[in-house]
């Protein structure tokens, strides 16, 4: 029977290399990603920027946006 590892270093190790030699290591990178965690408070920083803005800003950045996305299909 194979001991298992207990330290958390020795089990993300591990855990890579399974992931790379059964994923490859493009797979495995994209897997990783998926579970980052990140740093900071998000509710307090969105606050922070967003709180300046009125509805009618947002209604007149969405409709700029809209328009520069704007596909002619009549040929």
């Amino acid at each position: 029977m194979k001991a298992e590892p207990t330290d958390l270093y020795q089990i993300r190790k591990i855990g890579i290399e399974v992931l790379n030699r059964e994923l490859g290591p493009v797979a495995t990178i994209k897997f990783l990603q998926q579970y980052e965690s990140g740093s900071g408070d998000y509710s307090l920083e969105r606050h922070e920027w967003i709180d300046n803005f009125s509805i009618e800003d947002i209604v007149r950045e969405a409709n700029k946006i809209r328009e520069r996305n704007k596909v002619d299909i009549s040929d």
